[in-house]
């Protein structure tokens, strides 16, 4: 079996070199392209390098797409001609907002397509992602997906109309977290805390407590109740945290970057 890894940046080398630590393919089963010749030597020893993108698709029983969105469908048009049996190809894309309808038009729905939806923290092992099958897609090729994903966090298999709200909740989560890890920071900094120490404890405070809704299986409110004593500091601080709509602010956020993604998907 060999896997191509068509675009070798960031996600693309996280998928990569994860699943290889995790045993889901070896690196000898890769092969690589991307016109920056240098991301694919920064993937280590073992794997090859494709001549041209042509060779990749020819000589691939998997293809890992991690490129722009704009670039999918002119890759995947080459398919039909490249490909002998078109259908015994898998195509996992990363690429946010491209449909499996228009993946599928692409390749004149010959091969086997899986959309994905996979987030930044993949980077260090911790990520949140979701995948949808495409029609021509097997149990076997979502049992890989799974496995796959999983090497570098979570996954769920869910409906495609349901991969925008995955975009708006784990795809752009991230970027929520780090404003609130940063206010967090500040307001210790308001307070007299050096920024270094503010910022230290901010990320561990918010690394722990997803730590301890992952580990403990309890509802969020639930673990929010054991902290909070009455008249103590922490409905102090809830409190506060109602009084700017947070919550609101929160729900919102998911919401408009859920819609930005249908928009874009368009």
């Amino acid at each position: 079996m060999t896997i191509g890894l068509i675009g070798c940046g960031k996600m693309g080398s996280a998928l990569t070199l994860g699943a290889i630590k995790k045993g889901v393919f070896e690196s000898h089963q890769v092969l690589a392209y991307d016109p920056v010749p240098e991301a694919i030597a920064a993937l280590g020893d073992g794997i090859s390098a494709a001549g041209s993108l042509e060779e990749a698709i020819q000589e691939s029983d998997i293809l890992l797409l991690c490129v722009k969105p704009y670039q999918v469908s002119e890759i995947l048009a080459k398919i039909p001609t490249l490909v002998e049996s078109p259908e015994k190809l898998l195509v996992i894309s990363i690429a946010a907002g491209v449909k499996i309808e228009t993946m599928e038009r692409s390749c004149n729905h010959e091969a086997r397509i899986v959309r994905t939806m996979p987030n930044t923290p993949a980077l260090v092992g911790e990520g949140a992602a979701a995948f949808t099958l495409g029609k021509n897609a097997t149990d076997a090729d979502a049992d890989f997906t799974a496995k796959l994903l999983g090497s570098i966090g979570i996954v769920y298999e869910v409906k495609e109309s349901l991969l925008d709200t995955v975009t708006g909740l784990s795809g752009s989560g991230p970027a929520y977290v780090y404003t609130f890890i940063e206010a967090l920071a500040d307001g210790a900094l308001l307070e007299g805390l050096p920024r270094d120490q503010a910022l230290a404890l901010a990320t561990q405070t918010v690394l722990g407590a997803a730590r301890m809704v992952a580990n403990s299986g309890e509802h969020p409110s639930v673990l929010r109740d054991r902290v909070t004593s009455p008249g103590g500091t922490t409905i102090a601080g809830l409190a506060a945290l109602e009084e700017g709509a947070f919550r609101s602010s929160a729900i919102n956020a998911v919401k408009a970057a859920t819609e930005k993604a249908r928009d874009l998907g368009r």
